[in-house]
């Protein structure tokens, strides 16, 4: 894929926290095969409506953006990304294996509704917490 046609998120358009971005580092060194990122994206249902999901991707399409991170990309086609523009995604650790990555909404919220923060494991889709 060309450089042209990748489309390069900038930190105020997604972020990671250094929690995030360290577990999502752990979870890529501990596939065994080949993965060119995480991948997130949004399914139907949640407390709002949306929920996110992250799962390990070999594909890249020309139309996905990019968010480069230390080891990893977090790749994000274009209909989930409209959901996540201006999100940070933090990962929290409760103790006693009760841990998720943290969808935070860093704008304001342009029409009322939802349920504030929306969490995902590193396993399964997400839900709102």
């Amino acid at each position: 894929m060309s450089e042209a046609t990748t489309n390069l998120l900038k930190d105020e358009e997604l972020s990671l926290t250094e929690a995030a971005q360290g577990k999502m580092a752990e979870l890529v060194g501990q596939v065994e095969e080949e993965v060119k990122g995480i991948r997130v994206y949004a399914t139907a249902g949640g407390c709002s409506g949306i929920s996110f999901g992250m799962t390990f991707t070999d594909q890249v399409n020309d139309s996905d953006y990019i968010l480069n991170s230390t080891g990893f990309d977090v790749i994000v086609d274009g209909e989930t990304m409209r959901h996540l523009a201006g999100v940070q995604i933090d990962f929290v650790d409760h103790g006693q294996g009760n841990a998720s990555f943290v969808f935070n909404n860093l704008k304001p919220a342009e029409s009322g509704g939802g349920c504030g923060g929306c969490s995902s494991s590193a396993t399964q889709g997400g839900g709102c917490s």
